[in-house]
């Protein structure tokens, strides 16, 4: 595959703060000081209740080339409640000069003493997009040219149970139409595309929807960038044609995170640990297995180089602050994926590593502009442009 690179220009940090001004009173004149002349204090600041910052994007990747667009990334808090975590969302639209383009909404909502969590995506994709097959060995050679058109929308609704504890349901769809093969055979021309391996009914739209249960618990002190806290995700997907489904397959997720700083003065130096495992029942089409990388998880591999119904992962990133509106993160990962549990093997992990660097946007918020450079197994490599960070 051609590595994943992202040129960027980054322009126009919005957000800046108004200076604030102090009046001097002059020396005392020969008439005696009233109570008009002493200064009244100003009132206290209030914090604005929505923090909005736009940013406006340029990149280049080989299956795009010059693409350009712009971000709306929001903050704010529901109520007085300090306790309450703030509540983010990040709009993102671009277009391609291969007239290709995408438009994403993601959204963490915290209610009131948050009583409520609500969660979701909202994607639409017009992309080419390299397959590789399936399993966890594939070969760089038999790289498969194929585009789609994708709509993905996933939502949750979780309520509290107690401090940190919530429980709820969970909703995904996902639209996929308009499938082609851009090449008749691999880059190695010994085989036909592998997408022509899969069944028929693959290459045609096909609608997958399904509903089931989510438990969280989610102790984090900041969802954009945590210092210190923890995260544990577990939930199930059933679906079906109950929802209209064109295939019948149950999804499991485990998602656990943990956060802590290793400086007991400050929060200068954070080390991060994920481990996400999905596991499938059923029938899966091509588009919903589970894979390893792309931007969050297994940095460093094309997403979906690898993929199958079983995927286990795991990565630990160290982020130290620098200076001014600059940090530096270093990171790992390892993972696999197979079509059966038994077929997993200690010696069987694909790996990628990196570097990166994050700019704050906004350092209350600690709102920040991700770039990260990886390499990984199957001779890969990838620079990654995004908002916030990975996990």
């Amino acid at each position: 595959m051609y590595p994943r690179f992202y040129y960027l220009a980054i322009s126009g940090l919005l957000l800046t703060a108004a200076a604030a001004t102090q009046a001097q009173t002059l020396p005392p004149t020969s008439t005696p000081e009233t109570p008009s002349d002493v200064p009244v204090p100003a009132a206290p600041r209030k914090e604005r209740r929505v923090k909005v910052a736009a940013l406006p994007i340029v990149f280049s990747q080989p299956e795009t080339g010059i693409a350009y667009g712009a971000a709306v990334l929001p903050v704010w808090r529901f109520g007085t409640d300090t306790t309450t975590r703030k509540s983010t969302a990040r709009l993102l639209g671009y277009y391609t000069q291969r007239k290709q383009s995408s438009l994403s909404l993601t959204y963490t909502v915290f209610t009131p003493h948050e009583r409520f969590i609500l969660g979701g995506e909202a994607f639409y994709f017009n992309f080419p997009y390299y397959y590789y097959g399936i399993g966890n060995n594939t070969r760089k050679a038999e790289k498969s040219d194929i585009s789609y058109k994708v709509i993905i929308v996933t939502q949750r609704v979780l309520k509290k149970l107690r401090p940190h504890t919530f429980a709820g349901l969970g909703f995904r769809l996902t639209d996929l139409h308009h499938i082609r093969l851009d090449d008749d055979s691999t880059d190695d021309r010994t085989r036909p595309n592998l997408l022509l391996l899969r069944d028929p009914r693959e290459r045609q739209t096909t609608l997958t929807a399904g509903l089931g249960p989510t438990f969280l618990y989610d102790s984090r002190d900041n969802v954009l960038s945590t210092y210190r806290g923890s995260y544990l995700e577990t939930s199930a997907l059933f679906m079906g044609r109950y929802l209209g489904s064109d295939y019948r397959f149950s999804r499991f997720l485990l998602d656990a995170r943990h956060f802590r700083s290793l400086r007991k003065t400050d929060n200068r130096t954070i080390l991060a640990g994920q481990l996400l495992a999905q596991f499938h029942t059923g029938k899966v089409p091509f588009r919903e297995l589970a894979n390893l990388g792309g931007e969050k998880m297994m940095r460093g591999i094309y997403e979906g180089r690898f993929r199958d119904r079983q995927a286990v992962a795991a990565q630990l990133e160290l982020r130290q602050q620098l200076f001014w509106r600059l940090g530096a993160v270093v990171f790992g990962a390892a993972g696999q994926v197979h079509d059966q549990l038994d077929q997993f093997r200690p010696n069987d992990f694909n790996v990628a590593a990196g570097a990166g660097l994050r700019v704050a946007v906004n350092r209350a918020d600690r709102l920040a502009i991700r770039i990260d450079y990886a390499v990984g197994s199957g001779q890969s490599s990838g620079l990654y442009f995004a908002f916030n960070e990975a996990f």
